[in-house]
């Protein structure tokens, strides 16, 4: 029997693996304070994978068109040798690497160390780019440190009012509801989605609400209630006062969001506003617990990070932040999405959230790894950014894909398509052949979770241990391994890059220390002896902070910034020829792009095909009915979709999935155009029409 912990969401939810081998392993949940002894449909299903019979075991290489089974010597030989002369011909920043939020934080580390030192490139961004950098970027402009939710997730569970954000957790991340039954059953769960989710629909039995608003007008809603807050005297004006700053300078705009104007921009009655706010209020005047959380809904814009901080605004005006029982949080989505953007994949950070332009940083962590601080190279291109430029006469001619499915999961996927195929090498390290891995030069086979030791960190913070439960399937290796031979194949001596997780976990360490997510003092010992740690976990503060900013905000004043925001909407309007608004998300049965979970039958039947939710009347008026093929089509590509009809749909909104790949993609439809702050791009709103299906 090996404890560990769920390979999907950002709640990692416990579970106990038993048996000898893959195809006897079976999955059991475990009591612990996320998950509460419960797992998701996913969770239940996750040991299926680890048996499939398309995992991959051997490295592919493509010759003559094909991806032919080799060795691993002759593959890293072919990657190390093309990287060599790829930086003679082209430069430094000609190789680029693209990681994941699904990787340990052992691995996410690795990552960026093999990139700055091995490969000494500017160009490494990750998946992660597309969930939580929004989010990432309002929390360090408001509250000066970014940890999704700064209080356990626990403290949920005796909230009398929590509003939702663009969250549908009922699917995404089912055992969270565990911690909304209180306020659920209060009538105090309010739910800001477009569509009527079965968590909006949760609410709604309970007596609270849900507010239906116009995809991309969250701003607006979030100040919209912020004036009602303020002219029906719900704000805490002692808290501001105290505590915050910016409020004078936030206050004009917020003056201007009068309850009828807001009515008009988001489709929220300006009643059902009201009702959330006084809803937030009760619960924190009668000590009963207040929360605002946001998620992707809210964040995956192109005025993402003003939209997460007028959220936050929201809850700074109401004084929740930063006190017991109440406050603000976002909800992480991938597995290590949290530990995953603070120990140096994305492009222009260090470990433990050290930023890389910062000269202190670049001292300490070259200080670290060995090597002058003038040898680090710069900040380097986003997400989206990076993939781009892919082979074009500026960009990268070779890239090394980790634990992500960009050709699924990227915005404006055709596009995306192309850029991967005009590479020199595209080499990709997975379990199974993706759509990615399926255009790939070179194919790596790495470890699926239960063959691996290492930690994550979920959405509040919490550091967890990966156990193995199975040895390595066929000549599958870990990412750490693959990188240490591809250094020493560089010429980095052997030491610098070690393969032992536990090792590197030690000199993530030292990385971290002193730094915003400050891991210094945890150490995998006592994680295995059962201590709950949360991060900043410094030596002089061993025992963690479970709590953030109760004694004050991470600024040198210790106050909390409101930001001067304002609703800008969509980048891309509706038009006569675009007239609705697409938007995407998950189901219950799948996970990010669905390259692991739609090859679970169980997971891929319950789920069935590609579809369009839409309301009865649009689709009536494109000549469609429920069951119809359809063609959703933007100004980027066109998607085909199953129609199902929906009469709690928007008029105004259709939704796709984005779990399937081919003519299905849904990100053939989004719009790539990336937020000024947080480089994330506008997944959520983006103008389509629709057609009968030719």
């Amino acid at each position: 029997m090996t404890d560990t912990h769920c390979p999907y969401c950002g709640l990692q939810c416990a579970m106990t693996l038993t048996g000898d081998s893959a195809a006897d392993l079976t999955v059991t949940p475990r009591r612990f304070p996320t998950n509460r002894g419960g797992l998701c449909q996913k969770g239940w299903t996750s040991a299926e994978l680890l048996r499939h019979p398309g995992r991959l075991t051997t490295p592919l290489v493509r010759k003559a068109g094909e991806l032919i089974e080799t060795s691993w010597d002759e593959a890293l030989d072919l990657v190390a040798d093309t990287m060599r002369q790829v930086q003679d011909d082209h430069g430094r920043d000609a190789v680029a690497l693209f990681g994941g939020g699904g990787l340990t934080n052992e691995k996410a580390y690795q990552l960026g160390k093999f990139a700055r030192v091995a490969l000494r490139t500017s160009q490494i961004d990750y998946n992660g780019r597309w969930c939580m950098s929004s989010a990432a970027a309002a929390g360090i402009r408001c509250f000066g440190l970014d940890r999704g939710m700064p209080f356990p997730v626990t403290d949920l569970g005796s909230a009398h009012a929590v509003l939702l954000l663009g969250a549908n957790p009922a699917e995404t991340m089912p055992p969270f509801l565990g911690h909304l039954v209180t306020s659920a059953e209060a009538g105090g769960l309010m739910v800001a989605d477009p569509r009527l989710t079965p968590t909006a629909a949760r609410a709604l039995e309970g007596g609270g609400l849900h507010l239906q608003l116009r995809p991309g007008t969250d701003a607006a809603l979030a100040l919209g209630m912020l004036h009602l807050a303020v002219v029906e005297r719900h704000v805490d004006r002692d808290y501001i006062a105290a505590r915050t700053s910016g409020w004078d300078e936030l206050w004009p705009t917020v003056a201007q969001w009068t309850p009828d104007r807001a009515e008009r921009v988001t489709g929220v009655a300006a009643a059902t506003m009201r009702r959330a706010v006084e809803l937030l209020a009760r619960a924190r005047d009668t000590e009963r617990g207040a929360y605002v959380l946001s998620a992707s809904g809210g964040e995956q814009h192109a005025t993402g990070t003003d939209t997460v901080s007028a959220y936050i605004a929201l809850a700074l005006g109401l004084g929740l932040p930063g006190q017991r029982g109440s406050g603000f949080g976002t909800i992480t989505g991938q597995g290590n999405g949290q530990g995953g953007r603070e120990h140096g994949q994305k492009a222009d950070q260090l470990p433990g959230y050290r930023k890389i332009a910062d000269p202190v940083a670049r001292a300490h962590v070259a200080g670290v790894w060995g090597i002058d601080p003038d040898d680090l190279p710069g900040p380097g291109r986003s997400a989206f950014e990076l993939l781009d430029a892919l082979g074009t006469d500026a960009g990268p001619r070779l890239l090394m894909v980790h634990g992500s499915n960009p050709v699924v999961s990227a915005p404006h996927a055709g596009r995306v398509r192309e850029r991967l195929a005009a590479l020199d090498l595209l080499v990709v390290c997975d379990f199974v052949l993706s759509e990615t891995a399926a255009m790939a030069d070179v194919v790596l086979p790495v470890l699926q979770w239960a063959e691996e030791e290492g930690t994550m960190t979920n959405l509040d913070g919490r550091v967890l241990r990966r156990r193995a439960a199975l040895a390595p399937a066929g000549l599958a290796r870990s990412e750490l391994e693959v990188w240490h031979d591809l250094a020493v194949r560089l010429g980095q001596p052997a030491e610098r890059f070690p393969t032992d997780p536990r090792v590197v976990f030690d000199e993530l360490r030292r990385a971290s220390a002193g730094g915003p997510a400050d891991y210094s003092a945890i150490t995998w010992e006592r994680i295995d002896a059962g201590e709950h740690l949360h991060w900043p976990c410094p030596l002089d503060r061993p025992q963690g902070t479970p709590r953030l900013f109760l004694d004050g905000f991470a600024f040198p004043d210790g106050r909390a910034r409101f930001s001067a925001v304002d609703q800008t909407g969509p980048a891309e309007p509706v038009d006569g020829h675009y007239p609705l608004i697409g938007t995407t998300g998950r189901v219950l049965a799948h996970y990010q792009s669905g390259a692991q979970t739609r090859l679970v039958p169980e997971l891929a039947a319950s789920s069935g095909g590609m579809f369009v939710q839409v309301h009865p009347e649009t689709a009536d008026r494109a000549g469609l009915g429920d069951g119809a093929l359809a063609d959703v089509v933007s100004r980027r590509g066109r998607t085909r979709a199953t129609v199902r009809c929906d009469a709690d749909m928007r008029l105004d909104t259709v939704f796709l999935p984005f779990h399937w790949s081919g003519d299905g993609t849904a990100n053939h439809l989004t719009n790539p155009v990336l937020d000024p702050t947080s480089r994330m791009p506008e997944f959520k709103a983006c103008a389509v029409r629709l057609e009968v299906a030719s």
